[in-house]
């Protein structure tokens, strides 16, 4: 069967709001059609909206790109047509994952006495079995590890859940900053999780769109551009339809501007052509957090006079930039900069084996009225540049975080294998004793 160009094969799942399929020439990989279709009350509503499977893919696979250029692990590969995303396949895990910065909805009803707009910091997270019978029950994180699930031939234990959760939280908090970007408020939103059994890892595995999250502009509820307008129609008219589609469309729309070009960028200063190896280790860790970064060569002591021209051309052109200084022996190319510019200014010193403790010093004491920091590794230059760029950059805030998320769980991972090489050695053990 073919399915906008794709050939599709078995069939995976069917939901309320889109079919899963096998791609016929590689089974690893799937086919996510979504419908013309909207639900509310585990299905008790649903109405037919057209074009809703086109605006929904939209959304999707904008957020989903963004997500996968900072660096979140997820099932998404790439749109294919209208309606359709090809995704790595995994098998599900029935849980759904909800991340709140604001309470409202349901939280209200469970949690009686709370105010709505009761901010949640840090956010607050809530955990829900599928089961439409049953209404979605939540589940505590105790109920979650004790079920004892396993998908894709691993074991969902307290390890797993751990890392849905931290997981859940950093995708919240970068789109929520990309949303903030556009003056729009994320109010909380539901991922879900899925086990790639090829490779035994948990990956983001849904369709994130606007049946996801509460997604209020200018953080004002009536404004809101989300399912909870469908939800709460009183009587559902094609003109109610027509509002929810509009509003849908509003946010389609949008989700191409939550991934700018960078808006700001670091300069690295030289004061020899010697110090090339070293800038150029500054600028491929600068460009691993999205960070631009361009090289030049210009010595503080040989020519002042060109390096404030460098300087001046930099601060006249208005781009938000950080200067990281590299100079060896004494450094007064960090001192100049900092000086004569309003703009950061870090030092990175090659440090030599020779004469590293007495070089150090002159990036270390500095004349009063001077702030140029000192980080001695490249990769430190580069990190601090880019956290400070992060505060008016929510792409690189997100790659920044997402480093943090990804450098945790491979902590965790590393210590699952370890434990289970002590269990094996173990077992080892007792059973050579034992003959």
């Amino acid at each position: 069967m073919q399915i906008e160009g794709n050939t599709v094969g078995d069939k995976v799942v069917e939901g309320k709001t889109k079919i899963v399929y096998r791609l016929a020439d590689n089974p690893d990989k799937v086919l996510l059609h979504s419908k013309d279709r909207i639900t509310a009350g585990d299905g008790e509503r649903a109405h037919d909206l057209k074009g809703k499977a086109e605006i929904s893919t939209t959304t999707a696979s904008a957020i989903f790109e963004m997500l996968n250029n900072a660096g979140i692990k997820s099932h998404f590969i790439k749109r294919s047509g209208q309606t359709c995303m090809v995704c790595n396949y995994c098998d599900m895990v029935p849980l759904e994952f909800v991340t709140r910065r604001i309470a409202t909805g349901s939280f209200l009803k469970r949690n009686p006495g709370v105010k709505e707009g009761y901010r949640f910091c840090p956010p607050k997270q809530e955990i829900f079995f599928k089961d439409d019978a049953n209404h979605d029950p939540q589940w505590s994180y105790e109920q979650c590890v004790e079920a004892k699930l396993e998908f894709g031939g691993r074991l969902i234990g307290r390890d797993e859940i751990d890392i849905m959760c931290k997981s859940t939280v950093t995708v919240f908090e970068v789109l929520e900053k990309a949303w903030a970007s556009l003056d729009c408020s994320l109010i909380d939103m539901k991922i879900e999780f899925g086990v790639n059994p090829k490779t035994g890892e948990i990956l983001l595995a849904d369709i994130i769109d606007s049946d996801s999250w509460r997604l209020w502009p200018a953080g004002d509820r009536r404004l809101m551009k989300d399912k909870q307008v469908y939800r709460e129609l009183r009587e559902v008219t094609s003109e109610a339809l027509d509002t929810v589609k509009r509003n849908f469309e509003w946010v389609a729309d949008r989700v191409g501007q939550l991934s700018p070009k960078p808006s700001g960028r670091a300069v690295v200063f030289m004061g020899s052509p010697t110090d090339m190896a070293h800038c150029e280790k500054i600028r491929a860790a600068c460009k691993l957090y999205g960070v631009p970064c361009e090289l030049r060569v210009s010595s503080a002591h040989k020519g002042t006079d060109e390096t404030k021209n460098i300087l001046a051309q930099y601060e006249g052109e208005g781009i938000p930039t950080v200067f990281i200084a590299v100079a060896g022996r004494s450094n007064g190319l960090g001192p100049v900069l900092s000086g004569n510019a309003a703009w950061p200014v870090i030092n990175c010193p090659p440090i030599s084996a020779d004469w590293g403790a007495e070089d150090i010093w002159s990036s270390l004491r500095l004349p009063s009225g001077l702030g140029c920091t000192t980080v001695t590794s490249p990769d430190g230059a580069a990190l601090a540049a880019a956290q400070i760029l992060c505060l008016n950059d929510h792409m690189i805030w997100a790659k920044l975080r997402t480093k943090q998320l990804n450098t945790w769980v491979g902590l965790k991972e590393a210590d699952i294998k370890a434990r289970k090489t002590n269990f094996m050695i173990e077992k080892s053990e007792v059973f050579q004793n034992g003959h």
